[in-house]
């Protein structure tokens, strides 16, 4: 669900398949439009319901996109979209947190249809969304592995907002056999989508606690604790290196780091302490150590959105372009020495070849010489691997979370993915 919102200070740059990607966005008006109609039947009693979807008129995946017509428990919308084109959507009561779901309280996948005129489809909508309060509380079933705790409205010296924090401990932790036992500590961004799909914005999460039990039951790692906060209304500036990043930088070291030391059984020296994201929690991963390498020594980058620009930035927040500049921003820091691998530092950075992660190639390329002009080894300290057929969203980072772990936690390379 959500790529690059159009104004800056909801801008997520791509954290989820909700949200369309520029391509799409950017050539939905091209094409001779043709006008398809959706309609859904909603319980007695419902209020404004709204449609979604990968396109421009629609935001992209603005959660209050379009106000459907009503007709009783009736309701319907009429779309413009370009002859052919591969339309998503979704149906909210104006907010992600009112989004239409199905009986077990998992979101849809996005409903999807080609444009071609006369093209319909019907819906029936039988529940919407529980509050993330109400899920939160409920956490022991959302099919969890080990225990969630969640702490509501931490705030921060150094960012501007609130947030909610999640720590996952992994089963046995309480265990009275266990209760000398000390675990490393991995710090997390977007934590709403790491381990309920209930609360995940795709309805997908990443199955983080699968995966590590997964890796453990393999015998690759031993397990580990997982911090993570929620993503905010400036997510884009929070995990940004070149905008609020190094603040939230500063929270995670001089304020929650050595919280979560004091009350909980960690690992805390700097070789048991890793960071990872993805997208621009990608970003914020690697900005955390380079720049504070002092406290992590490895990252999961997953996704990175390396092609970070001035100009960019100006495109989705309707700024003059030509004023902007489209060097990215990673190249201009590797021009001036701000990229780099800190001695007995590793970094795992991965993308796919679909949707928004077909554009990251040449920039990771460029990662890859710059890493190899200053002497760092593939396999040793870094790792860059490319996933065929896989694009930006939940699904495909559920699907290698493993891997990141065995390369992070287990200090191995994982398998090449297949062709």
């Amino acid at each position: 669900m959500r790529s690059l919102v159009m104004t800056l200070g909801t801008l997520t740059l791509a954290a989820c398949s909700q949200q369309a990607d520029e391509t799409k966005a950017g050539t939905a008006a091209q094409a001779d439009d043709v006008t398809v109609t959706i309609q859904a039947t909603v319980p007695e009693g419902t209020g404004a319901l709204f449609i979604t979807g990968n396109v421009a008129s629609l935001g992209p995946w603005s959660p209050d996109g379009q106000e459907m017509t009503s007709d009783g428990t009736l309701r319907t919308a009429n779309v413009e979209l370009p002859e052919g084109y591969a339309f998503e959507y979704k149906f909210t009561q104006g907010t992600w947190d009112t989004e239409a779901v199905q009986p077990n309280n998992i979101p849809f996948p996005n409903f999807q249809l080609t444009a071609e005129e006369g093209a319909s489809a019907q819906h029936d909508i039988t529940t919407f969304k529980a509050s993330p309060e109400d899920m939160r509380a409920d956490w022991q079933n959302s099919g969890v592995l080990g225990t969630l705790i969640y702490e509501e409205d931490v705030a921060s010296e150094f960012l501007n907002l609130n947030r909610i924090l999640q720590i996952w401990l992994p089963p046995g932790y309480d265990d009275a056999g266990n209760a000398d036992k000390r675990y490393p500590v991995i710090y997390m961004t977007d934590g709403q989508n790491l381990h309920d799909p209930r609360i995940a914005n795709t309805g997908v999460d990443w199955g983080m606690d699968e995966a590590m039990m997964a890796g453990v039951e393999q015998g690759l790692f031993e397990p580990a604790i997982i911090v993570a906060t929620w993503s905010t209304a400036e997510r884009f500036q929070d995990y940004s290196p070149w905008h609020n990043g190094p603040n939230y930088g500063r929270f995670l070291t001089e304020e929650l780091k050595p919280r979560i030391d004091a009350e909980y059984r960690t690992l805390p020296e700097r070789d048991n302490t890793f960071a990872m994201g993805s997208s621009m929690g990608g970003l914020m991963s690697m900005y955390l150590v380079i720049n504070h390498s002092d406290v992590f020594s490895a990252c999961g980058c997953l996704s990175t959105h390396v092609p970070l620009s001035e100009q960019m930035l100006a495109r989705f927040t309707g700024q003059p372009e030509d004023e902007a500049s489209d060097v990215t921003f990673i190249e201009q820091d590797i021009r001036n020495g701000k990229i780099f691998i800190p001695e007995g530092a590793r970094m795992f950075f991965d993308y796919g070849t679909e949707g928004l992660d077909a554009m990251y190639g040449p920039q990771h390329a460029m990662l890859r010489a710059h890493f190899e002009e200053t002497g760092k080894v593939e396999g040793g300290d870094y790792l860059m691997r490319i996933y065929p057929g896989t694009g930006h969203n939940e699904t495909a980072w559920r699907n290698r979370a493993i891997d990141q772990l065995q390369w992070v936690l287990g200090r191995q390379t994982p398998p090449a993915p297949a062709e």
